[in-house]
């Protein structure tokens, strides 16, 4: 199958690669309760040497830094309550964590979480880390522009490997709320 986006050999359904997933993204797709079928949601091979943005875009097409989105951790606080959350925006731009991160919250202090964080509580290895797959409970702030995209391609769990999905699969997330301006 073609990818939808980039320049990929090829894309195949992901719920045909869970053991290409880390188990908690693997666990997600094959239970995936959205509208959008799973068959769509899609996974392709990708060198996880040319992860950095500029040299990711080169090898696998132009049209990636408009059609993909970063996925963060972050960690709000209030009243000596920690809240994790996942933050995904579109790559062109980053989050709004003192404005509309921390508004969305309810927080009174948010900042980025600490990379052993992030990778301790998802499971997931840094620079790959997706919506699908967080623990139960996280809130998702999706960015209303990347919910509104044809595709999205967004991480797979791990550095080898990104998932391509409609961007109305992002509203469906477990604990999605879109928002507008997240990414600013």
């Amino acid at each position: 199958m073609h990818a939808p986006i980039g320049d990929f050999d090829h894309a195949r359904p992901a719920p045909d690669c869970l053991d290409l997933l880390v188990p908690p993204v693997a666990s997600a797709v094959r239970t995936w309760p959205g509208a959008v079928p799973a068959e769509q949601l899609l996974y392709v091979d990708t060198d996880p040497d040319l992860a950095d943005t500029a040299v990711f875009v080169e090898a696998y097409g132009a049209d990636l830094l408009e059609t993909s989105a970063n996925c963060v951790v972050v960690a709000a606080k209030r009243a000596g309550e920690r809240t994790l959350a996942a933050c995904l925006v579109p790559s062109s731009t980053r989050v709004d964590v003192n404005g509309a991160v921390r508004l969305q919250l309810g927080a009174r202090k948010a900042s980025f979480a600490p990379r052993d964080t992030a990778v301790g509580e998802t499971g997931m290895e840094y620079g790959g880390i997706t919506p699908f797959g967080l623990p139960a409970g996280w809130p998702v702030l999706v960015d209303s522009v990347a919910a509104g995209m044809p595709w999205v391609l967004v991480g797979s769990g791990s550095r080898r490997g990104k998932l391509i999905v409609p961007g109305k699969a992002l509203a469906e997330l477990p604990g999605a709320v879109v928002v507008e301006g997240l990414g600013i």
